[in-house]
Protein backbone atom coordinates (compact mmCIF):
# COMPACT_ATOMS: atom_id res chain seq x y z
CA UNK A 1 0.00 0.00 0.00
CA UNK A 2 2.86 2.40 0.73
CA UNK A 3 4.41 1.63 -2.66
CA UNK A 4 1.18 2.61 -4.42
CA UNK A 5 1.15 5.96 -2.64
CA UNK A 6 4.72 6.64 -3.73
CA UNK A 7 3.73 6.14 -7.36
CA UNK A 8 0.68 8.37 -7.30
CA UNK A 9 0.76 11.58 -9.29
CA UNK A 10 1.57 14.32 -6.76
CA UNK A 11 -0.27 16.88 -8.92
CA UNK A 12 -3.49 14.86 -9.08
CA UNK A 13 -6.56 16.04 -7.26
CA UNK A 14 -8.50 19.26 -7.37
CA UNK A 15 -6.48 20.98 -4.64
CA UNK A 16 -3.13 20.43 -6.38
CA UNK A 17 -4.52 21.21 -9.82
CA UNK A 18 -6.02 24.46 -8.54
CA UNK A 19 -2.73 25.45 -6.90
CA UNK A 20 -0.71 24.65 -10.05
CA UNK A 21 -3.20 26.64 -12.11
CA UNK A 22 -2.89 29.52 -9.64
CA UNK A 23 0.90 29.38 -9.94
CA UNK A 24 0.69 29.55 -13.74
CA UNK A 25 -1.78 32.42 -13.51
CA UNK A 26 0.43 34.35 -11.11
CA UNK A 27 3.53 33.83 -13.24
CA UNK A 28 1.71 35.23 -16.28
CA UNK A 29 0.33 38.20 -14.32
CA UNK A 30 3.71 38.99 -12.74
CA UNK A 31 5.45 38.76 -16.10
CA UNK A 32 2.94 41.14 -17.65
CA UNK A 33 3.19 43.58 -14.73
CA UNK A 34 6.97 43.68 -15.03
CA UNK A 35 6.68 44.39 -18.76
CA UNK A 36 4.15 47.20 -18.17
CA UNK A 37 6.65 49.11 -16.02
CA UNK A 38 8.75 51.86 -17.46
CA UNK A 39 12.41 51.77 -16.57
CA UNK A 40 13.65 54.38 -14.14
CA UNK A 41 17.03 54.60 -15.86
CA UNK A 42 16.73 56.50 -19.13
CA UNK A 43 19.54 54.38 -20.61
CA UNK A 44 17.50 51.16 -20.36
CA UNK A 45 15.98 50.08 -23.67
CA UNK A 46 12.72 48.10 -23.66
CA UNK A 47 12.82 44.93 -25.75
CA UNK A 48 10.01 42.81 -27.09
CA UNK A 49 9.51 39.43 -25.46
CA UNK A 50 11.21 37.70 -28.39
CA UNK A 51 14.14 40.13 -28.37
CA UNK A 52 14.56 39.56 -24.64
CA UNK A 53 14.56 35.79 -25.11
CA UNK A 54 17.33 36.05 -27.71
CA UNK A 55 19.45 38.35 -25.52
CA UNK A 56 19.01 36.04 -22.51
CA UNK A 57 20.05 33.08 -24.64
CA UNK A 58 23.16 34.86 -25.92
CA UNK A 59 24.24 35.38 -22.33
CA UNK A 60 24.76 31.61 -22.00
CA UNK A 61 25.88 30.99 -25.61
CA UNK A 62 27.76 34.11 -26.75
CA UNK A 63 28.59 32.92 -30.29
CA UNK A 64 25.51 31.05 -31.46
CA UNK A 65 24.32 30.29 -34.97
CA UNK A 66 20.73 31.35 -35.66
CA UNK A 67 19.54 27.73 -35.83
CA UNK A 68 20.68 27.10 -32.25
CA UNK A 69 19.06 30.32 -31.05
CA UNK A 70 15.80 29.33 -32.74
CA UNK A 71 15.87 25.87 -31.15
CA UNK A 72 16.69 27.21 -27.70
CA UNK A 73 14.09 30.00 -27.70
CA UNK A 74 11.33 28.18 -29.55
CA UNK A 75 11.17 30.91 -32.19
CA UNK A 76 10.54 29.99 -35.81
CA UNK A 77 13.46 30.81 -38.07
CA UNK A 78 11.47 33.38 -40.06
CA UNK A 79 10.44 35.17 -36.85
CA UNK A 80 13.99 34.94 -35.52
CA UNK A 81 15.33 36.68 -38.63
CA UNK A 82 13.03 39.63 -37.94
CA UNK A 83 14.05 39.71 -34.27
CA UNK A 84 17.74 39.60 -35.16
CA UNK A 85 17.35 42.48 -37.62
CA UNK A 86 15.66 44.55 -34.91
CA UNK A 87 18.40 43.77 -32.38
CA UNK A 88 21.05 44.68 -34.98
CA UNK A 89 19.34 48.00 -35.65
CA UNK A 90 19.37 48.73 -31.91
CA UNK A 91 23.09 47.91 -31.81
CA UNK A 92 22.56 44.96 -29.42
CA UNK A 93 23.94 42.17 -31.61
CA UNK A 94 26.35 41.61 -34.47
CA UNK A 95 26.51 38.75 -36.94
CA UNK A 96 29.92 37.34 -37.83
CA UNK A 97 30.80 34.99 -40.68
CA UNK A 98 32.30 31.82 -39.26
CA UNK A 99 32.92 29.54 -42.22
CA UNK A 100 35.36 29.72 -45.10
CA UNK A 101 32.65 30.40 -47.67
CA UNK A 102 31.02 33.18 -45.62
CA UNK A 103 27.60 31.53 -45.56
CA UNK A 104 27.60 30.45 -41.91
CA UNK A 105 27.12 33.12 -39.27
CA UNK A 106 27.20 33.36 -35.53
CA UNK A 107 25.33 35.93 -33.51
CA UNK A 108 27.13 37.87 -30.78
CA UNK A 109 25.80 40.40 -28.31
CA UNK A 110 27.56 43.75 -28.35
CA UNK A 111 28.75 45.68 -25.33
CA UNK A 112 25.63 47.84 -25.71
CA UNK A 113 23.46 44.71 -25.64
CA UNK A 114 25.22 43.26 -22.60
CA UNK A 115 25.06 46.59 -20.76
CA UNK A 116 21.36 46.94 -21.46
CA UNK A 117 20.69 43.39 -20.26
CA UNK A 118 22.52 44.07 -16.98
CA UNK A 119 20.72 47.38 -16.51
CA UNK A 120 17.30 45.87 -17.21
CA UNK A 121 17.95 42.94 -14.84
CA UNK A 122 18.84 45.43 -12.10
CA UNK A 123 15.60 47.32 -12.78
CA UNK A 124 13.63 44.07 -12.56
CA UNK A 125 15.37 43.09 -9.34
CA UNK A 126 14.46 46.40 -7.75
CA UNK A 127 10.86 46.26 -8.98
CA UNK A 128 10.22 42.69 -7.83
CA UNK A 129 12.03 43.11 -4.53
CA UNK A 130 10.06 46.26 -3.70
CA UNK A 131 6.79 44.57 -4.67
CA UNK A 132 7.59 41.77 -2.19
CA UNK A 133 8.59 44.31 0.49
CA UNK A 134 12.16 42.94 0.29
CA UNK A 135 11.00 39.69 1.95
CA UNK A 136 13.51 37.09 0.73
CA UNK A 137 12.66 34.37 3.25
CA UNK A 138 11.22 31.99 0.62
CA UNK A 139 13.16 33.36 -2.35
CA UNK A 140 15.49 30.35 -2.75
CA UNK A 141 12.56 27.90 -2.65
CA UNK A 142 10.62 30.01 -5.18
CA UNK A 143 13.65 30.17 -7.48
CA UNK A 144 14.20 26.41 -7.25
CA UNK A 145 10.56 25.69 -8.11
CA UNK A 146 10.46 28.16 -10.98
CA UNK A 147 13.75 26.82 -12.41
CA UNK A 148 12.32 23.29 -12.30
CA UNK A 149 9.14 24.45 -14.07
CA UNK A 150 11.14 26.36 -16.68
CA UNK A 151 13.43 23.38 -17.31
CA UNK A 152 10.47 20.99 -17.58
CA UNK A 153 8.60 23.25 -19.97
CA UNK A 154 11.54 23.93 -22.27
CA UNK A 155 12.59 20.25 -22.24
CA UNK A 156 9.10 19.16 -23.34
CA UNK A 157 8.43 22.06 -25.72
CA UNK A 158 6.69 20.98 -28.93
CA UNK A 159 9.04 21.19 -31.90
CA UNK A 160 8.51 24.27 -34.07
CA UNK A 161 8.38 24.16 -37.82
CA UNK A 162 11.01 26.08 -39.71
Amino acid sequence: MTEDRGRQNPTAGTDHEDRWAELADLVLIISREIQFRRYTDEQAVHLSQSEGMVMRYLKSDPAAPPSRIADATGLQRTNLSTVLRGLEQKGFIERHAHSGDGRGVTVHSTERGRSNAALVRQEWATTVSEAAHHDSENLDAALALLRAVEHGLTRTRPQTRT
